[in-house]
């Protein structure tokens, strides 16, 4: 399995029926493929739908149904379309149970830095700042590393999303949870050592009595 399907599978299991969920760009976006039939769960594009179904196969794709990042979405039956005003409304009211974005670095606080690397060209924050912070409950999907250095770092040293803690990082080594502002290892990948991950996590992690192997 790659590393991106395992962390999309694992992120799906965190969700539960009657949920309102934004999906950011990237990895989120195929938590939708996996997420069992029977759970009713509302997904919702930052750019005016309630109803994303899964990703479209090739061919099938509509011009007008896409996500914030442009990409090709594929609407249920009994989707629902409103303008952005509507959208952040809702994100901004509250009423977004959660909110699952990729990530650049996670510090061992759980504050959150995904949308710029300072230098580099970016059309702006998008709604990122808005969803970690209106969001009842705010996941992370991203890789543990990238070009061999831990994403997951002591202090971030990038511009941070936003001031709230993120609930929860899944990553394609490890589940971590942040009780208390305190990086928790709550789950290791199938095949992924205790010692694995703390060796490729540059924050300092604390480690409960019983770390189970992630369920997918």
């Amino acid at each position: 399995m790659d590393a991106q399907t395992l962390i999309a599978r694992r992120v799906a299991k965190e969700l539960h029926s009657g949920d309102l969920v934004n999906l950011g760009i990237g990895i989120p976006t195929l938590v939708t493929n996996y997420v069992p039939p029977d759970l009713k769960v509302f997904f919702q594009s930052e750019n005016g739908l309630i109803g994303t179904g899964p990703i479209p196969e090739q061919g099938m794709a509509h011009p007008l149904l896409t996500d914030a990042g442009g990409r090709p979405i594929s609407a249920l039956p009994g989707a629902s379309t409103f303008d952005s005003a509507m959208s952040f409304g809702l994100i901004r009211g509250g009423h977004v149970d959660v909110t699952v974005l990729g990530g650049l670095q996670v510090d061992q606080q759980g504050h959150l830095a995904n949308w710029m690397i300072p230098g580099k060209m970016v059309p702006g924050m998008g709604g990122a700042m808005d969803l970690v912070s209106g969001s009842r409950r705010v996941i992370v999907a991203m890789q543990h590393a990238a070009k061999g250095k831990s994403k997951i770092v002591r202090e971030c040293t990038l511009p941070l999303t936003s001031v709230r803690p993120i609930d929860l990082v899944v990553t394609d080594m490890a589940v971590i949870a942040f009780p208390d502002g305190s990086a928790t290892l709550m789950e290791t990948a199938p095949g992924v050592s205790i010692g694995e991950v703390v060796a490729a996590t540059d924050a300092v992690l604390l480690l409960p009595d019983a770390i189970p192997e992630m369920t997918l």
